[in-house]
């Protein structure tokens, strides 16, 4: 199996709200810490990115981007 690569996009900022890179999805610590997690710890990351990105609103489906 192939070493799962990193969700950096290089749009690296972060909202200071959710304190999520607006580009990737990750924390701060995910960020400095990912060289270093086993491919488990990252596959788990992984999994949350598109929900951390796109949060749904109340039950209904998250909007899609333009």
């Amino acid at each position: 199996m192939s070493a799962i690569s990193s969700p950096c996009i290089k749009v690296c900022v972060i909202d200071p709200a959710s304190k999520l890179c607006q580009g990737c999805g990750r924390t701060l610590q995910e960020i400095a810490q990912w060289s270093r997690l086993s491919e488990a710890e990252r596959l788990a990351i992984m999994a949350t990115l598109e929900e951390r990105l796109n949060p749904s609103r109340d039950g209904q489906a998250p909007r899609r981007s333009a």
